[in-house]
């Protein structure tokens, strides 16, 4: 994600990312304590220092760039902040959220990217149009959209 690209979350969701970082400096602060001085350990110290800082920028970059809650206008395009139901070309239906997984849990709704190969080929599509995209081994597959309403209006 650039820094200019906005992202929808729910209000769920960004207040369990404000909360894990919160968690994340309040142990950065406190020091990484313990340690029996050895050189793997340090080692450890070192890479686990290095994730949670990545962590630390990953989610400030997250909650900076957010839109929280605010539903997308109710016109049947697929964009963030929609539920999509969709049919693969299996003759499978299935219907998600697209928006930011991290942090995301929505009762048993999915959540895909709008930078996954699904919700790039998803993005900017209408009710009833058909769009292909590519699948982990290598292939294409097709996918139609059936319904995208706001976050919040669906029924399942």
């Amino acid at each position: 994600m650039t820094a200019t690209q906005r992202c929808w979350l729910t209000q769920d969701a960004h207040d369990r990312l404000r909360d894990e970082l919160v968690e994340l400096l309040a142990h950065r602060s406190a020091g990484s304590g313990g340690g029996d001085g050895t050189v793997d350990n340090q080692s450890d110290q070192f890479v686990d220092e290095g994730r949670r800082r990545s962590r630390i920028r990953q989610i400030q970059e997250l909650l900076q760039n957010a839109v929280v809650g605010e539903a997308p206008p109710d016109d049947g395009v697929a964009e963030p902040g929609m539920v999509l139901t969709v049919r693969f070309d299996d003759g499978e239906n299935e219907t998600f959220l697209l928006g930011v997984r991290d942090g995301a849990d929505l009762d048993g709704l999915a959540v895909y990217s709008p930078e996954s190969p699904l919700g790039a080929a998803l993005s900017g599509a209408r009710q009833g149009e058909q769009r292909t995209y590519n699948v982990p081994n290598g292939g294409t597959a097709q996918v139609t959209l059936l319904r995208a309403v706001p976050h919040g209006q669906h029924r399942p």
